[in-house]
């Protein structure tokens, strides 16, 4: 990874989250500090990954609009006036990034490892944030990956699920600037 700086704040969402905790595992001394948000860093269970296969066809076969709306169903995000519109929103940019990226990155959900050990010897400031009304990553299991990571904070957004950056942007950069303003820990 020569490209990246040699000190960075990574922040990332979903799957990125699982991404972002294989760099931190792979080069620790160069992230200074680490957002999560929405991100479930526990192996994917079997009977959600038979799901995950079943929109996959879906989309093999032409479906992908259907597939799409099975992964950020309506019930996922909280019930605002503008929920329609970010669920639109979403959709638009899956079907622009297409089939192809859909399949590769559910195939890496279905892939995705067990990150407890890794989040366990993370020793830099993590902020997890998740929203409140997420039925996709439960509450409990983004305290969880708060709790494991030695420096970890947790702060559930209000009126907001599993988009709470689309869904509550304000509220969300509201966090990060109290987490970014927070003490610098040295390791």
């Amino acid at each position: 990874m020569p490209s990246l700086p040699e000190s960075f704040v990574l922040i990332r969402q979903g799957l990125g989250g699982d991404v972002a905790l294989d760099i931190v595992r792979r080069i620790p001394t160069r992230v200074s500090r680490l957002v999560l948000i929405g991100t479930d860093p526990l192996s994917e269970p079997p009977q959600a990954a038979v799901s995950r296969e079943i929109r996959m066809q879906a989309a093999r076969v032409g479906r992908l609009a259907d597939a799409i709306l099975g992964e950020v169903p309506p019930n996922c995000l909280a019930d605002t006036p503008w929920r329609d519109e970010v669920l639109a929103l979403v959709s638009d940019m899956a079907m622009g990034l297409g089939e192809g990226v859909y399949l590769r990155q559910s195939r890496a959900l279905q892939r995705r490892p067990d990150q407890q050990k890794t989040m366990r010897r993370i020793k830099l400031p993590t902020l997890v944030i998740a929203g409140a009304c997420d039925t996709l990553v439960s509450l409990r299991r983004q305290e969880f990956t708060a709790n494991l990571m030695p420096f970890g904070t947790f702060t559930v957004i209000d009126h907001a699920g599993h988009l709470p950056t689309l869904e509550q942007p304000e509220a969300v950069l509201a966090a990060m600037e109290t987490f970014f303003n927070g003490p610098v820990l040295l390791r």
